[in-house]
């Protein structure tokens, strides 16, 4: 077994807790973690801890929630701990350099992507919209800017026509608990990690998403549509309207057929929709604003749509 490292782990969402989970159950020693404030959810908007707050709550933990880590109080807090490393998942406050040296060998952050390659908030769903083979995890020292720290170690894992962000992102949130159980266990042993720059040259950016993402371009060709129903699932989630009404596209699959149909019309009763390029896309749940999800086929007899030929926009 190598020694024993003395950490911080600083994360927020439920990405964050399997990597949470690994080190607790490892005999590295989490003396505190930091993570976002509780904020309002759900029906009567309860204030409620992050997943990673109720996480080492459960476990008596130290749980501190700063709003900011900018302010000097937080930074001698946080200096206060007397830590070997800090581990970052998805945390969502900005690190200033008080913060990032205050560790003996600094913080250390699990992203997922294959870095440089999505840098940004939301690499999970741009890894699926747009048609990358593959996504992973990648674990890098974190210097002060958005991502562009050098690069310690990483694990590919290859994606399918079947994923959606939800199945992506419980996957990776699995690697990055294994992977960065590993790091940690090299940098106990060694006293120090290797790593390697990131090539600037090859950086794209996954910006934070917002539901107009969501809607829907019918001109689009099916296997691009297909990708963002896949990758917007579930949030912010894809989106078209007919008529007045809007409705949610929860899945959908691509068919090998062609058509000279206007990009939107609506061609039968099995919920095959014209898209561009002449390909074909089939809708197999979706929702109608303030109903319940359902097939296609319930959404047309329940007089949701209309008949056949009409157009989504």
């Amino acid at each position: 077994m190598s020694k024993s490292l003395r950490l911080s782990f600083m994360g927020t969402p439920d990405f964050a807790v399997p990597a949470l989970d690994a080190i607790y159950r490892s005999h590295h020693k989490v003396a505190c973690v930091y993570s976002q404030p509780p904020k309002p959810k759900g029906r009567g908007n309860k204030v409620q801890p992050s997943p990673v707050h109720a996480f080492a709550q459960e476990r008596n933990i130290p749980v501190f929630t700063p709003v900011s880590l900018k302010k000097g109080e937080a930074q001698k807090e946080f200096a206060a701990h007397q830590l070997d490393v800090a581990v970052v998942a998805a945390y969502g406050l900005i690190l200033p350099s008080e913060i990032l040296e205050a560790p003996k060998y600094g913080c250390l952050n699990i992203h997922a992507s294959l870095l440089p390659r999505w840098r940004g908030a939301s690499p999970i769903q741009r890894a699926i919209w747009e048609g990358d083979k593959y996504s992973g995890v990648t674990i890098m020292q974190m210097d002060e800017g958005l991502d562009t720290g050098p690069m310690i170690d990483h694990t590919y894992l290859p994606l399918t026509d079947e994923m959606t962000s939800a199945s992506l992102h419980d996957a990776l949130a699995k690697i990055g608990g294994d992977l960065i159980l590993k790091v940690l266990d090299r940098l106990a042993e060694d006293g120090k990690l290797k790593s390697a720059p990131q090539d600037d040259s090859k950086t794209t950016y996954a910006h934070l998403l917002k539901k107009e993402d969501g809607k829907i371009d019918w001109q689009k060709d099916a296997a691009a549509i297909d990708r963002q129903i896949r990758a917007l699932n579930p949030w912010p989630g894809t989106w078209t309207e007919c008529g007045e009404r809007r409705f949610k596209i929860l899945s959908a699959i691509r068919t090998k057929q062609t058509t000279k149909e206007k990009p939107g019309t609506i061609m039968n009763r099995l919920g095959e929709v014209a898209c561009g390029k002449g390909t074909v896309l089939k809708i197999l749940k979706l929702q109608p604003d303030g109903k319940q999800p359902m097939d296609f086929i319930s959404a047309l007899n329940g007089g949701y749509i209309g008949e056949t030929g009409k157009v989504f926009k």
